[in-house]
């Protein structure tokens, strides 16, 4: 099981199946979102997370039709995303994770509108766009 909170300690989940295709997303959305050069997420099932704690001070933003991105209304540190047209699972941002995830990102999307000013050094393959079938 993996456990997750916020930065003031307000809201808590806890996640009881696997993560996967966990990456790094340039795009500007969560450049923003997260005020750092990218965001590392990784998907879950819905049915594997669950609010521990302060389920009610998750607030929602409709950052693209579809993609609703919850984060602490007190804090505001992210939390998760839901997509209308797949809510089986969600998008987790691995900073919020208070334990390992015993997963890392495979590789970089977006990149095409990267920060200008960072630059990706490591060697994990990289894509202009989010690719058809993920590799």
């Amino acid at each position: 099981m993996l456990h997750g909170s916020c930065l003031c300690g307000g809201v808590r989940y806890e996640i009881t199946g696997p993560l996967s295709g966990a990456l790094n997303c340039h795009c500007s959305m969560c450049r923003k979102a997260h005020g750092a050069a990218f965001r590392s997420r990784a998907r879950i099932n819905a049915a594997d997370f669950r609010w521990v704690q302060g389920e009610a001070l998750v607030t929602y933003y409709e950052s693209s039709p579809g993609n609703h991105r919850g984060f602490c209304r007190v804090c505001g540190s992210p939390l998760l995303s839901r997509f209308d047209h797949h809510p089986a699972s969600y998008g987790l941002p691995l900073g919020a994770l208070d334990d390992d995830p015993a997963v890392k990102p495979k590789f970089h999307v977006f990149v095409a509108y990267k920060a200008p000013w960072f630059e990706i050094t490591d060697a994990l393959p990289q894509f202009p766009e989010l690719p058809k079938k993920a590799p």
